[in-house]
């Protein structure tokens, strides 16, 4: 679809939504206009949660912000969610200005607590926050866990599961190995 056409579509969508959260949350939601949100994205601040985003946010199909039971977001301006990201807080996720997101990044302040009576369908979580600085672009199908901070001006690889902290200036990426487990001489052979 032509860029034009699209805004012209997902420009009022995002000030209907900002609309709708502002009336929902009060205080508890802020945002700055213009922004960017298509049809099949997802915005929700639970309970005594807060939300508070920069000008200029992109949210592109299938992504969703969601603040839970008493969590905090913050998130700078000129922030780009690709298709399908997902950003869950329970505690706090504060994002710096000129962040992007490729597709299908997720990124968790919690975890779920297997060890708690009941197991993980008690749904108690341990949480820490997640702090990712200014000018930070994160490659596509990367899991951020909680207590992770990631310094400005990095760039972390695609496909990279990161816990922990990350100084300034760092490009991060996952080592893995690839390696051929058996070879068959082609001939109509079961792989087993």
């Amino acid at each position: 679809m032509n860029k034009y056409i699209k805004a012209v579509f997902c420009v009022p969508l995002a000030g209907i939504k900002y609309a709708i959260l502002k009336l929902e949350n009060g205080k508890r939601f802020s945002a700055v206009f213009p922004a960017i949100a298509s049809p099949l994205t997802e915005i929700t601040v639970e309970g005594k949660s807060e939300l508070h985003v920069g000008k200029k946010l992109k949210m592109h199909n299938g992504s969703k912000i969601r603040v839970r039971k008493g969590g905090k977001v913050e998130i700078g301006k000129n922030f780009g969610m690709s298709n399908g990201c997902v950003v869950t807080a329970y505690e706090h996720i504060k994002i710096g200005d000129n962040v992007m997101l490729g597709p299908n990044v997720l990124i968790y302040d919690q975890d779920h607590d297997y060890r708690a009576e009941g197991g993980v369908a008690a749904m108690k979580f341990k949480t820490a926050p997640v702090v990712i600085g200014n000018n930070v672009w994160i490659g596509a199908n990367t899991l951020i866990l909680r207590g992770t901070t990631i310094g400005g001006n990095s760039v972390v690889g695609g496909g990279t599961v990161i816990k922990g902290e990350y100084p300034p200036n760092s490009v991060i990426i996952q080592k893995r190995t690839t390696e051929v487990i058996k070879q068959h001489d082609g001939a109509n052979q079961s792989i087993t």
